[in-house]
């Protein structure tokens, strides 16, 4: 039997968690999630399962009082930062499932760089994590191709979404079947973007390309690219982006296509 703490956030692991709840040989000893947030598919998912909610400081304590112990760690899509016991008690180590190529794109904002450096494929990776931030080894990178002349953040995140599940499927299985930590490669080099950064590229400033931008940084509910007028910060949107949040029924005249 391998015990499981699962860590994550988004529909994506509300489906693995219920997927790895019904697999006979684990046991999910606990979960981690947004729970202190309205709607948390993940909290709702771990709620109907019947499993034990933790928050991190929770997690934590009864990790160093032996109360919570585990053989591996899964942290799809979880944003803290994993320190001191998380690091040391699972036997199995932790695999985290970061949503951007490794080691090129590290930290926040894979998508939007990903469109602003005009990349033609983009992926996931699975990695074991270590005392940093996204520079753990690397067990696989999960590679697919885009057209980043059309895509936006908000498009390539589904895109990532739905190759990461079967993606993840995979490793975890892997990891549980060889009951000993998977072979990797060295994740040396890239690029660390940090979320101030990232909110700092958003604006549009003098001899940016204002379309790319645009898209690179699409992703509402939060705010795109923007120009600031009197203090105040106003996010553009282009054609393709009204005609893509336009009513499927709109009977605008730039919306959709005229029959031929």
């Amino acid at each position: 039997m391998t015990k499981i703490l699962f860590m994550g956030r988004k529909r994506l692991s509300a489906n693995l968690l219920r997927l790895l709840s019904s697999q006979n040989g684990i046991e999910i000893v606990g979960v981690l999630t947004d729970s202190h947030l309205q709607g948390s598919p993940t909290a709702a998912a771990a709620k109907e399962l019947g499993l034990p909610l933790y928050t991190f400081d929770t997690a934590l304590e009864a990790m160093k009082e032996g109360r919570l112990k585990y053989d591996l760690g899964l942290s799809v899509l979880y944003w803290r930062k994993l320190r001191d016991e998380f690091l040391t008690v699972p036997r199995l180590g932790t695999i985290n499932f970061h949503p951007a190529l490794l080691p090129e794109y590290k930290g926040t904002g894979g998508y939007n760089l990903a469109i602003m450096d005009e990349l033609s494929e983009w992926g996931s990776t699975a990695h074991y994590v270590d005392a940093s931030i996204d520079t753990g080894e690397i067990i696989e990178v999960d590679r697919f191709p885009i057209d980043s002349s059309v895509e936006t953040a908000q498009s390539l995140e589904r895109k990532t979404m739905q190759a990461l599940e079967p993606f993840a499927q995979r490793i975890i299985a892997r990891a549980v079947e060889a009951q000993a930590k998977l072979p990797t490669t060295p994740n040396i080099g890239g690029r660390y973007v940090s979320r101030d950064e990232m909110e700092a590229m958003k604006q549009i400033r003098d001899g940016d390309d204002v379309e790319k931008k645009i898209r690179a940084f699409w992703f509402p509910p939060y705010d795109g690219a923007y120009v600031e007028i009197d203090g105040q910060k106003y996010t553009l949107i282009n054609r393709q982006l009204l005609e893509e949040v336009a009513p499927k029924d709109s009977t605008s005249l730039f919306a959709g296509k005229a029959n031929a």
